[in-house]
């Protein structure tokens, strides 16, 4: 098995969402060469719009408010043709029990008396039963689910305060019409199509986290003020609670930029930088931690332990880093939990160890094609030829550019250090790509090739290139659909719906046979599990399961053949039928 083409397939293709490269590519071909032979076509429209645009980008607020309004009716324009998700990853699971749980005002559920028949990967159940993960994100789709009924619209609000912040953020590094610009382009790459806006583990929450900390950081250093304190603390807050390693790094290189501003010679007198930044900062940042460790108390019954790490010490015995060396392995109930930790993740262990090099440039590779896709890195790649490279020489001379540069390779060498990588880990610097993305394209505009405005005309197609490419995927053309419409999910969504039809309460004992995937886990469950419409359990063996079904007597009962084609749903049969036949796996 080619393992590289593992790392770079399989992973990406737990997104649901394969961009489609070619067709965007062979546009992006056809725009360049007509800015090259056509680079005057089209200038009094450019003006018009160039003007309209940049006396409401000059409405700072408003400019935010309409990119963050624009990602939003956007996305909810195309639910015709991608409708709300259904969740298939594990990680979203995990999330929407965190959701569930925040909705009906709890911050964790009781461990419950059968609870090793629903052991899932990413949920602990000891001891208490929630979510690993950290609770930013479930408490965003808990607000969509408390106020609408579904957690996808905590998703969708969260695109939108997304773009609104990353709009905010370029203003304060670059003039207001290219950040308009560059928030534009932000929600047709990432708000409408992407997996950050059709799933629930996304990186949205973050992003935005990252772009309230990178929005402060330049107006902190011109003129500091309490409000632009606070909202670096917010951002500081959101990324402890929904990224906290990847924005551990970012917090750390804002913080030294920051400091070496203030503390150098002319910076603020200190008494400023105290009132101003260091007392705003620690108002929000105290009780920040104080809530994270009520939470993890909560959860784990110790403020310093944290429900990830409990669930990596049940579960997981590859290490997070490659230099890292294979813990014990523990001792599980469920082979599929078992496949999913030493077949899968082992495999990502063994390629960052084996082929780091080949490792790295794939998560850049990855990196590149969602955050960019062939439309957005040709500004970057016709700067470098504009310039013959002599870009790079610039960087070493103090200024924006470099600062921004400097910082997201810092943020990005956290995210190379790691054995698993998808483009949500990222999230905190997104805001510092497309920065530097509109730092480029204003590099680029002031080329002449042969006496033509070429640049000028290349970074105009730029956004009319992308417009075309969101009207070609929402018209469902065949060549577009083919590989842009996600594939459907293994079919747990179908029959769930099926089992909410009948009367009464469900139980769905899973067999899994000994070539399961484990990526297609059928065993996830509501926060509150007994007063749940259908409760989801693992074949456990005849006698198990018996004691299962007698906890749950007044449940009508099923046994699921998952690894069918298609998954069969069959009555459960009874203590004198064949239960042995289909219930094999071993407790």
């Amino acid at each position: 098995m080619n393992m590289l083409a593992s790392l770079q397939f399989s992973p990406m293709s737990l997104l649901k969402d394969v961009d489609v490269d070619w067709a965007e590519a062979l546009l992006v071909l056809c725009g360049v060469a007509a800015a090259f032979g056509f680079s005057r076509v089209g200038e009094k429209w450019f003006r018009k719009f160039e003007m309209w645009g940049g006396a409401l980008a000059r409405r700072r607020g408003l400019a935010v408010l309409a990119v963050g309004v624009l990602a939003l009716v956007l996305r909810a324009a195309v639910l015709p043709i991608r409708p709300i998700p259904q969740p298939t990853i594990h990680d979203e699971f995990s999330y929407l029990l965190a959701a569930d749980t925040f909705a009906h005002g709890r911050l964790t559920n009781p461990t419950h008396p059968m609870w090793v028949h629903f052991e899932s990967i990413h949920i602990i159940q000891r001891p208490s039963y929630m979510s690993m993960f950290y609770p930013a994100q479930g408490m965003v789709m808990a607000v969509g689910q408390a106020v609408s009924g579904h957690p996808f619209w905590g998703v969708w609000l969260s695109l939108g305060l997304m773009c609104a912040a990353l709009c905010w953020m370029l203003q304060g590094w670059m003039p207001v019409g290219w950040a308009f610009l560059g928030g534009l382009l932000c929600v047709l790459q990432l708000a409408v199509f992407s997996y950050w806006a059709n799933d629930y583990y996304g990186g949205a929450v973050a992003a935005t986290g990252g772009a309230l900390v990178l929005g402060a950081l330049p107006r902190l250093m011109r003129n500091p003020r309490v409000g632009h304190a606070f909202l670096l603390g917010l951002g500081l807050a959101i990324l402890g609670n929904s990224r906290p390693y990847e924005g551990s790094f970012l917090g750390l290189a804002v913080a030294v930029a920051l400091t070496a501003k203030l503390i150098g010679k002319n910076g603020p007198p200190l008494k400023v930088t105290l009132a101003r930044v260091i007392v705003p900062l620690l108002l929000v940042l105290i009780p920040t931690l104080c809530g994270m460790g009520y939470y993890f108390w909560r959860v784990t019954g110790s403020p310093l332990r944290i429900p990830y790490f409990v669930n990596v010490a049940t579960y997981k015995p590859i290490p997070y880093f490659p230099w890292q060396s294979v813990r014990p392995i523990p001792q599980y109930h469920h082979q599929a939990i078992k496949d999913h930790y030493l077949v899968w993740e082992l495999r990502q262990y063994q390629l960052a160890r084996e082929h780091a090099a080949r490792f790295a440039l794939n998560k850049t590779k990855i990196i590149v094609r969602f955050f960019f896709g062939p439309l957005l890195m040709m500004p970057v790649v016709m700067l470098l030829f504009a310039t013959r490279w002599r870009f790079f020489a610039g960087l070493a001379r103090p200024g924006k550019t470099r600062s921004l540069l400097l910082i997201f390779a810092f943020c990005v060498l956290g995210t190379e250090l790691t054995v698993v990588f998808f483009p949500h880990y990222l999230a905190p610097t997104a805001a510092a790509l497309y920065a530097l993305l509109m730092m480029a394209m204003r590099h680029l505009r002031t080329w002449n090739w042969r006496g033509q405005p070429v640049g000028r005309q290349l970074v105009r197609a730029v956004p009319v290139m992308a417009a075309a490419i969101f009207l070609l995927h929402t018209t469902g053309l065949a060549f577009m659909r083919r590989r842009f419409v996600p594939p459907p999910d293994f079919g747990r969504a179908a029959i769930l719906g099926q089992l909410k039809s009948n009367s009464g309460g469900q139980l769905v004992i899973v067999h899994y046979d000994p070539s399961h995937d484990s990526d297609n886990e059928w065993v996830y469950n509501d926060a509150d599990i007994d007063a749940a419409k259908v409760v989801w359990a693992r074949d456990m063996g005849p006698i198990a399961n018996e004691e299962l079904i007698h906890y749950f007597h007044q449940r009508r009962v099923w046994l699921l053949l998952a690894d069918q084609s298609p998954s069969r749903l069959l009555p459960y049969p009874d203590a004198d039928g064949n239960a042995a036949a289909f219930s094999t796996a071993k407790p």
